[in-house]
């Protein structure tokens, strides 16, 4: 892995940091556009399962999970299948230094394309495209 692959440790992320953050825990702001239907359920999919490490709006939480408003989760980089197949089977850690990501369970096919489909818009809308 090439060093500007390498991710810093928890805590030391770069990105913008802001009260809002601080006050949900997460370790990057992350501004949350207008969603689609799909989206929406996604979202609520998202913060049922996958908030208690990425954060309610995927910019991650210090010493549990990295921030999905990220540019190595940007689509040319983690496709939807990286997405998908990281769910279905757990990843070992490697860009970050939270550990690796156990399998999750709950999610059904159709909840996890419109998971998907809400960290796809929370990016579009932080520029990570």
């Amino acid at each position: 892995m090439a060093a500007s692959d390498e991710a810093p440790a928890p805590g030391h992320v770069q990105g913008v940091v802001s009260d809002s953050t601080a006050e949900s825990g997460e370790i990057v702001a992350v501004k949350v556009p207008d969603l689609s239907a799909a989206a929406k359920r996604g979202q609520n999919a998202f913060q049922a399962v996958c908030a208690q490490c990425h954060g309610p709006n995927a910019g991650g939480v210090d010493g549990k999970g990295p921030p999905l408003v990220h540019a190595f989760y940007r689509p040319g980089h983690h496709g939807d299948m990286a997405i998908t197949m990281a769910v279905r089977r757990g990843v070992k850690s490697h860009h970050w230094r939270f550990g690796n990501m156990p399998i999750i369970e709950g999610l059904t096919d159709a909840d996890l394309k419109d998971v998907i489909a809400f960290i796809r818009a929370v990016q579009a809308e932080n520029g990570i495209n």
